[in-house]
């Protein structure tokens, strides 16, 4: 098909999967619980991190999370005494263990208490046209604290190569805009056009079907040909595209 009949077919399935019914069963539904701004990102943040498996899984777990975390996640992150960490030492989701948890609620602590939050952090090293660098930044800040090498997989790295699909997809839900009830428009400092898309088997293979990309790993190389492809097609907001890539994957198996 042609650019233009491409961008009709896309623009058509991305209005039709982005509303707030996708919410029932999907792990966005989590954060969509709160109101307070810090709530919203840090619980976006943990639950992005686990969302790997099956759904039903990822959003249970996420939602046993915020249980853990007394449903006021930023109030336990800043306000926990060493013994409350206690309660968390159940937790897990697939590789994702109480170790990794526990280290989670410090690394967000410093990053609020000595980084002005999770927004400043990602907003400060941002580039005109990418938040890739700024994934990597965070990545080397989030760590700074003593840490079991493990936990380091938790969170991806542009720079050698990751998709990163659970941060790109955490940054989506911040930054569009909240008009279609699903997205947050939380960050003001960081701009649509700068998002990448959610690479990951499902709009991989869609994208590949429809050209828009070449490479056959879900890498950096293959995200960064997908960016370029969708930001013709929308320039001011090309992950709106991930609704209709995701949905033709998951819902169409197209």
């Amino acid at each position: 098909m042609t650019q233009a009949e491409l961008k009709e077919f896309l623009d058509e399935k991305a209005e039709f999967y982005e509303n707030p019914d996708f919410l029932k069963d999907d792990p966005l539904q989590i954060p969509h619980r709160f109101s307070k701004k810090q709530d919203i990102e840090i619980s976006a943040f943990m639950t992005a991190t686990i969302a790997w498996g099956n759904r039903k899984s990822i959003i249970n777990n996420a939602s046993r999370l915020m249980e853990l975390l007394d449903q006021a996640p930023h109030d336990f992150i800043m306000n926990h005494i060493e013994k409350d960490l206690d309660s968390l030492r159940s937790f897990v989701h697939r590789t994702f263990n109480s170790e990794d948890l526990c280290f989670f609620i410090q690394g967000l602590r410093n990053i609020y208490a000595n980084h002005g939050g999770l927004e400043s952090v990602f907003s400060e090293h941002q580039q005109p046209q990418s938040l890739q660098n700024s994934i990597t930044e965070f990545k080397k800040l989030f760590f700074e604290l003593p840490h079991a090498k493990r936990t380091e997989k938790h969170v991806s790295d542009p720079s050698k190569g990751s998709a990163a699909k659970r941060i790109n997809m955490f940054l989506r839900w911040m930054v569009r805009d909240s008009r279609a009830g699903v997205d947050f428009g939380l960050w003001k400092t960081i701009k649509p056009s700068q998002l990448s898309c959610p690479l990951d088997v499902h709009s991989g293979n869609v994208a590949r079907k429809l050209k828009l990309i070449k490479r056959k790993q879900n890498d950096a190389k293959a995200l960064l040909e997908l960016d370029k492809k969708l930001k013709k097609l929308n320039p001011l907001d090309p992950v709106k595209y991930d609704f209709a890539l995701f949905g033709l994957g998951v819902f169409e198996k197209f």
